[in-house]
């Protein structure tokens, strides 16, 4: 079988973007292939966070993992400090990474175009401790939205690199890129992508919300003048944004919502994805208090991490005889 993997960074509370983007991809994925599902909490701390804040929501993650449907019988559930491996292997990848490559990752340079001073180095190099992530695992395939691409093509570079220079040793990961729901924006401008991270949260729906609060956020999504419900993100990227939370939800093409929504306006389609949202979220909100009730996060996250383990240390041992620094 396969292997796939791919995390969540937990810098704010899980939403409906990392929900429709990437978790209900995994649930999907754990039965076509062999899943590994972690939390990306070193990634976190390339710049500062709350250390009670942020234990919060790396619990709070790793209970909707489990909340949406991952199944720890299918899928290897672990936080990726817990793989002390992925970090030695991190600085063998950034040995064999090369300034201009890091020099031309998104983030980076989106906030140096910005001005940002105080950059941490770790958010300069994180891209070569999330490539160690991909590799350590012998991941054939990682599931991201089409703007972290660029991260499993580092990956790949630096796969085939290493490869070519020490003989065939990782896997050459493919990124999978979801047609429907991959880049959910935010319901206020939805120009951008939902964030987590953002200071108003009028456009973004937490997976935790209360029900009744995300209906009305949806109720006061931007739309346009056009008064058509049509798929156009050019020129209403509003609505094209609803259609596809609707969609990734109810798993009814775009094209037939379209169709059921010809001549009613906006208020009839807007109730409707409202409605949606709503059910899923008390769906998942119902089984996150049970998964916490029942106490058993810590017993995934220790078995996974267990599983993880194995597969890594089996992969760091190879590369480290193979560059030459095991003496024995």
């Amino acid at each position: 079988m396969k292997r796939m993997l791919s995390g969540i960074k937990p810098t704010g509370q899980l939403h409906l973007g990392n929900y429709i983007g990437a978790l209900r991809n995994f649930v999907k994925y754990q039965d076509e292939y062999e899943m590994y599902a972690f939390i990306a909490n070193l990634h976190c701390i390339t710049i500062y966070q709350d250390p009670q804040t942020l234990k919060k929501n790396l619990r709070d993650c790793a209970a909707l993992y489990l909340a949406c449907g991952l199944d720890p019988n299918k899928a290897v559930i672990f936080q990726q400090s817990d793989v002390r491996a992925v970090s030695q292997l991190g600085w063998i990848m950034a040995c064999n990474s090369y300034q201009g490559e890091l020099n031309r990752q998104t983030q980076y340079k989106d906030k140096i175009a910005k001005g940002e001073t105080g950059i941490t180095v770790g958010l300069y190099a994180y891209p070569t401790l999330m490539a160690s992530d991909i590799l350590i695992y012998n991941s054939d395939y990682v599931p991201v939205g089409e703007d972290q691409k660029q991260h499993v093509e580092l990956a790949r570079d630096i796969a085939v690199r290493f490869n070519n220079r020490y003989g065939e040793t990782f896997v050459v990961p493919e990124p999978v890129i979801a047609q429907v729901g991959a880049r959910i924006m935010d319901l206020q401008d939805p120009t951008r992508k939902m964030s987590k991270s953002d200071n108003s949260d009028k456009g973004c729906i937490y997976l935790l919300d209360d029900p009744k609060r995300a209906r009305k956020k949806i109720m006061s999504a931007v739309t346009d003048s056009v008064g058509i419900v049509q798929f156009d993100k050019e020129n209403q990227p509003g609505v094209a944004n609803l259609l596809q939370i609707l969609s990734s939800l109810t798993q009814e093409p775009i094209d037939s919502i379209v169709k059921r929504f010809e001549g009613k306006g906006y208020g009839d389609f807007k109730k409707e994805v409202a409605d949606a949202v709503e059910a899923e979220l008390i769906k998942i909100q119902t089984e996150y208090n049970r998964i916490l009730s029942e106490g058993i996060l810590e017993s995934v996250l220790k078995e996974g991490a267990e599983k993880a383990n194995r597969t890594a240390e089996k992969t760091l041992r190879k590369v480290q005889k193979k560059i030459g620094v095991e003496i024995f």
